[in-house]
């Protein structure tokens, strides 16, 4: 952010309870700094060394890939061991209580078991915060452009890994995350390790919730990333299938989700997978899936903004406790639901063995193991119990396959239940996730549907598998408001792709209906917490602003030579990032214009067509004087306490006009002065470059300046080694000891600065600023007018829908 406004506008507005982007997120910067360091290195390159460094990054993607197998397969693994050793203690505890009447202890068996891996995987969030969750928004943000603090140390990694083992054994309202990652990164593979991998090879960043890069660079890194996903599924794959089978290096296992083939059995001659006539209940589904999602993603936002205001500021110890309380209510409605609303169903050859297709992927015994006969007689068994007691993969691969098995009663009741528990679940501080949940919801919507159109409608010729998937499309569809990935994850999953075109017209009706009420699931949360996420492209009206409109005047510069008091001033009185490096422009233009008529109209027209940081910031405070105060809060980086009617236009004029704490010292050693104009606060100032705050840290830190009796010359020079061995974590200003440093030395900063960063022109569209800060991946954008002096800056921030809007509206009042 460039804005030296430290306070958080993330937090809810009284008046409109609307969340406001942050500023204190920032953009990764993938532009490289081209500075006499960097120079020097690249002296010392050529063709050979060049050819191994492009050696090195494919390695380096191959060792991402192979990483991200292996920690999928250590999920997998263990997750699967905690998730049997609970079900097979309960399943024999039940089994054996049913005929002694002991069930409360069965119950609290399955408490204990549940209420251990969520107090665990809660203490795992305590340690390392952003690993809970998904993470599925924080890979959004981090492949948008924004820095998320923490989201690639080796600490969140492991948090993580252990947090998702112990979350997905927790119960049915915390399963799914395991699976999420493993779609994500085994089946698409695109977003699995990608945020680390990104940083290593210097790739731009990807843009939030779509399925390609508007990057140029866009075709090397989706060769890299397919290279990548490839590496990560074939090492699953070869463990995975030496493990289970003991035959390494036959492959026969593809991915960690497979929901088998979709088959018709060869006696059945008037099933189909679907027809054309199906298609007209595809788009009913999936404007109902839409609906359905829309409203969970708005009982999820209203809980999650509870969560903010009564949860989150109280002690850490409260997170953990509503987990357990989370927990425990949803042991307890599992085992109720299971014992009290379960119905005892004949078992017949349909639901002991399965269709054809389903003897392709699972074997009778574990199909008979899958199917539970809690709390039923001889020959019978319970099919609530078989979607509760049942991994969740279990329970989606009955409802798309198994014929026969669930009563609609059943169904609707699961579907309910599920919905409710996997709402109040998400958002609470374990690592859980959303993905196979909503399949799983949306596979007894499906299902349900199917039963229906069979039983009280008469369509034989349904396939019930069919609609049970094209239910899980449509509910996650409205949920998570993707289309393209879905669908390919979706295919690749069954290995069926007939089944493209219903899939895709159920996802974008899906997407299309709800939409129309909210945003997905994942863009509430990233809005939630106040990140500056930029949309894929600008909207047409945006174009008539300017880059002059959006831009922030009110600047923080350094110039080439400045003293050290000056530096540790201003690094210590901002929380800017980058500073620009400029000179002040005065010149003796009303000589020239005395003698030449000629000359004193040219200087006259380039003072009329220049813009200048006086001339803007004064029509801002024109205009923003009618403006309407409620939009102030929006528009402004300060956040304007209510005020007296009379006090306001002084309080806007001290914003208008805000200075910095002055810098003393400064060269030249003329101090900014509180009786300045502001044409003489916002002279011209010629832009030469910009530096960063890491940059100006590190220099202070190695003692890189030189006295006013010699030569900067004289000035010590650091490498691009020296430079950047602190990274990613620079010093900062205020741990810096500043008695070891000579207020009156002066540092050079020509030879570390940018000196060629991307620059726009006042009058260049938003649409175009937008296009290039996003597609080169920009951290900073300095606005230069036609004589090279700067005018302003743009960030991530200034980029914002809501800043935007904020900029449109204020432009329509001054037309």
């Amino acid at each position: 952010s460039y804005s030296s406004d430290s306070t958080i506008l993330g937090e809810t507005q009284e008046e409109e309870d609307e969340i406001l982007p942050r500023k204190d997120y920032e953009s990764l910067d993938y532009d490289r700094c081209i500075n006499d360091p960097y120079l020097e290195v690249l002296e010392t390159m050529d063709n050979k060394k060049g050819r191994r460094y492009e050696a090195v990054k494919w390695m380096m993607v191959f060792a991402i890939g192979v990483s991200t197998g292996l920690v999928g397969l250590f999920v997998d693994f263990f997750a699967r061991l905690f998730t049997q050793l609970k079900f097979g203690v309960v399943q024999a505890s039940v089994e054996e209580c049913s005929q002694k009447g002991c069930l409360a202890l069965s119950l609290l068996e399955l408490m204990g078991f549940n209420l251990t891996f969520v107090f665990f995987a809660s203490l795992l969030v305590l340690i390392e915060p952003v690993a809970a969750g998904s993470g599925i928004p924080e890979i959004k943000c981090y492949l948008n452009g924004v820095k998320v603090p923490g989201i690639v140390r080796l600490r969140t990694l492991l948090c993580k890994v252990f947090g998702v083992l112990f979350s997905v054994a927790g119960g049915p309202g915390f399963a799914g995350l395991s699976l999420e990652q493993q779609v994500y990164g085994d089946v698409s593979g695109r977003e699995q390790g990608l945020s680390l991998f990104s940083v290593l090879v210097g790739a731009p960043q990807w843009p939030s919730g779509q399925d390609s890069a508007p990057s140029p660079l866009w075709p090397r890194f989706n060769l890299w990333s397919l290279f990548c996903s490839m590496s990560a599924t074939f090492t699953l794959n070869f463990f995975r299938s030496g493990i289970q089978f003991g035959s390494w290096g036959s492959f026969q296992l593809p991915g960690l989700l497979n929901f088998g083939e979709f088959k018709c059995s060869d006696s059945d001659k008037k099933c189909h997978l679907w027809t054309a006539m199906d298609l007209g209940f595809f788009v009913v589904m999936g404007v109902t899936g839409g609906l359905l999602g829309a409203t969970f993603n708005c009982l999820n936002k209203r809980l999650a903004k509870y969560r903010m205001r009564n949860v989150h500021p109280k002690p850490k110890l409260v997170r953990v406790l509503e987990s357990l309380l989370v927990s425990l209510v949803t042991t307890v409605v599992v085992f109720v639901a299971s014992m009290v609303l379960g119905e005892c169903r004949q078992m017949s050859s349909a639901g002991q063995v399965g269709n054809d297709s389903f003897q392709l992927q699972v074997t009778s015994e574990d199909v008979n193991s899958s199917i539970k006969t809690f709390f039923c007689p001889n020959e019978t068994y319970n099919d609530m119990a078989t979607l509760f007691f049942n991994p969740q993969e279990s329970a989606i691969l009955q409802l798309f396959h198994q014929d026969g098995t669930f009563s609609p009663i059943t169904l609707a009741l699961f579907f309910v239940l599920y919905f409710v528990l996997a709402c109040w679940t998400y958002g609470i501080s374990v690592p859980s996730g959303l993905f196979v949940p909503s399949l799983l919801c949306g596979a007894a919507f499906g299902r349900l549907v199917a039963n229906v159109l069979k039983s009280y409608i008469g369509l034989g010729h349904i396939y019930s598998g069919t609609f049970a998937l094209i239910g899980a499309a449509a509910f996650l569809g409205g949920v998570v408001r993707m289309t393209i990935s879905l669908t390919v994850i979706l295919i690749e999953s069954t290995n069926e792709i007939t089944y493209g075109l219903p899939i895709m017209i159920t996802l974008m009706v899906a997407k299309w209906t709800g939409d129309f009420f909210n945003k997905g699931i994942y863009d509430i949360h990233v809005g939630l917490r106040g990140v500056p996420l930029l949309e894929w492209e600008t909207e047409v009206e945006m174009d008539k602003l300017r880059a002059s409109d959006i831009m922030e005047p009110n600047l923080t510069y350094v110039y080439p030579h400045t003293r050290i008091q000056s530096l540790v001033s201003i690094l210590r009185t901002t929380v800017h990032h980058a500073f620009p490096v400029v000179t002040e422009n005065r010149g003796n233009e009303k000589e020239f214009m005395k003698g030449n008529q000629l000359i004193s109209n040219n200087i006259k027209f380039k003072k009329s067509s220049i813009l200048t940081r006086a001339g803007e910031q004064r029509r801002r405070s024109q205009s923003m004087k009618s403006y309407p105060s409620s939009e102030l809060r929006n528009m402004c980086d300060e956040h304007v306490t209510a005020e007296d009617p009379g006090e306001k236009e002084d309080l806007l004029q001290q914003m208008l006009e805000r200075r910095y704490t002055p810098y003393p010292n400064l060269y030249p050693d003329q101090s900014p002065s509180e009786d300045w104009t502001m044409e003489e606060r916002f002279r011209p100032l010629t832009f030469h470059g910009l530096i960063l705050r890491s940059q100006l840290v590190t220099l202070l830190v190695r003692g890189v300046c030189y006295s006013e009796s010699q030569s900067s010359a004289s000035q010590p020079r650091l490498s691009y080694a020296e430079m950047a061995e602190d990274y990613p974590r620079y010093p900062d200003i205020h741990d810096l000891d500043l008695t070891l440093l000579n207020p009156r030395m002066i540092v050079d900063v020509t030879p570390y600065m940018n000196p060629a960063p991307f620059t726009v022109s006042p009058n260049t569209h938003v649409s175009q600023v937008f296009n290039l800060f996003r597609t080169m991946g920009l951290r900073h954008l300095p606005v230069v007018n036609a004589v090279g002096e700067i005018v302003g800056v743009i960030t991530r921030h200034n980029l914002t829908y809501e800043f935007l809007q904020a900029r449109l509206r204020q432009h329509y009042q001054t037309l």
